[in-house]
């Protein structure tokens, strides 16, 4: 088995927004780990690790949590599962862990990856991804970084449905229909849009002369 990143936490006794407030202060974001069996225990990490390993594995892909919880050290499995970034600045300012058992599957949502320069779009066709992300069913360790759908025989009006895509051994995709993914339209043509902007001004000017008609007339009574 590859190495996993590690990521440092301790354990946070100060709670409420008070605390958390100050603690944001000094480079640390609070949060949360929340095991495979259901408890939970806050945390606070520091911001710049904290940012580093999302880069790196998102919220998809297992990492090594390093807790330090009452003078002792722990370290177990789990995932970056949401972190929750302050509006104006955009940095992180809450986030949650949750640990897994590499033992157990565990549902997961992972993203779509094209690769490839598809035909239908070089000859003016529009490339449209309808969905970001697939609900996949697999052991912590065989969640994929991605699932790749290669485009590059796409001709205009083709497409790619849920059920042409291949995915990994021991993953597993979760969906009720065979919906289409991604798919290359047709470009509407220049003269379509030429010929509408057209209707369009020649509407307006019609528009505009009746109403002035309106107020003259308005006038000389």
């Amino acid at each position: 088995m590859a190495e996993l990143l590690k990521l440092n936490v301790e354990e946070r006794t100060e709670l409420g927004k008070g605390p958390n407030r100050r603690l944001r202060a000094t480079g640390m974001v609070p949060g949360i780990y929340y095991d495979a069996k259901g408890s939970n225990i806050p945390v606070k990490v520091a911001m710049v690790p904290l940012q580093k390993a999302y880069a790196a594995v998102g919220n998809a892909q297992v990492f090594e949590l390093v807790l330090e919880k009452g003078g002792k050290t722990e370290t177990m499995p789990a995932l970056l599962w949401r972190v929750r970034n302050e509006p104006v600045k955009g940095l992180p300012e809450h986030v949650d862990f949750f640990g897994v058992d590499l033992d157990q599957e565990i549902k997961v949502a992972v993203h779509f990856e094209l690769v490839g320069s598809s035909k239908g779009v070089k000859l003016g066709g529009v490339l449209e991804l309808y969905r970001d992300t697939i609900e996949v069913v697999c052991k912590p360790m065989d969640i994929p970084s991605s699932i790749t759908i290669d485009i590059t025989d796409l001709d205009i009006m083709d497409s790619v449905h849920i059920e042409e895509i291949e995915f990994p051994e021991g993953v597993t995709p979760l969906f009720d229909e065979n919906y289409a993914v991604v798919a290359v339209q047709a470009a509407r043509e220049e003269e379509e849009l030429d010929e509408d902007e057209g209707l369009e001004g020649i509407m307006g000017e019609e528009e505009g002369e009746g109403e002035e008609g309106g107020s003259e007339e308005e006038a000389s009574e």
